[in-house]
């Protein structure tokens, strides 16, 4: 008569010192530590790589930073669409220890970045250093039109995420209704708070006294912008 083995399920263990056998299988609670612990694993390395995906495409595509500055050079507004407004004189106080050109800090999404300053001509030379200022429309100090901010997302290869995190709007999508934004221009500092957030091709209020804008996504026309207005303190 055949010897009956009996199907192990598990792992078979020998008590030192005996011989004890006894079969141990794995409890439901390693088992759910094991999943959750490798659901983590997997949202943890998802996390990690999203900022590095448009890299790998600038990579695999060199001329995408190009065509993705083409895209927010497109005009999105220009002096005649943008309706001159009615503004008073205040002007926040002159601070001597501010620096003489623009900045930019926008402190929940930390944004801490000149100001670039260069003609529609050489705008793909000024997104290069980050957040560059539409030169035909208005400034903090004249404000009839109003200050267009603009900055790639993703930036550009040889930039570290510190730099792109302060000198790009990689994180404005997170920038909330409410917010506050600061530009320091001519040594005075001007708040902002958002009142606004839009996706689309072009802008769609002309009434902010700052708009802020970037591509939405590697190879679309789309935008996110937020519109904000000027706090007089």
């Amino acid at each position: 008569m055949p010897k009956f083995t009996p199907k192990l399920v598990g792992e078979v263990k020998v008590r030192p010192g005996r011989r004890t056998f006894w079969l141990a299988r794995p409890s439901s609670l390693s088992i759910g530590l094991s999943l959750t612990a490798l659901v983590l694993v997997v949202l943890g390395l998802m996390a990690v790589g999203v900022p590095v995906v448009p890299l790998v495409w600038y990579r695999l595509k060199p001329s995408m930073t190009t065509i993705l500055a083409k895209q927010l050079h497109k005009p999105v507004a220009t002096e005649s669409q943008a309706a001159e407004k009615q503004v008073d004189e205040w002007q926040p106080e002159l601070d001597p220890v501010l620096p003489k050109g623009g900045w930019l800090a926008i402190p929940s999404i930390g944004v801490k970045t000149a100001i670039v300053e260069k003609p529609t001509a050489e705008y793909e030379e000024a997104l290069k250093q980050g957040v560059w200022r539409v030169p035909e429309l208005g400034t903090p100090l004249k404000r009839e039109l109003p200050t267009i901010l603009v900055a790639h997302r993703y930036g550009y290869l040889k930039w570290s995420n510190m730099y792109r995190k302060e000198n790009s709007f990689y994180n404005l999508p997170k920038l909330k209704v409410g917010e506050k934004v600061f530009v320091s221009w001519g040594q005075r500092e001007y708040e902002y708070e958002v009142y606004a957030a839009d996706e689309g091709v072009k802008i769609s209020d002309y009434s902010a006294d700052l708009i802020l804008y970037t591509c939405q996504y590697l190879e679309s026309d789309r935008r996110i912008f937020r519109y904000a207005k000027l706090v007089k303190k």
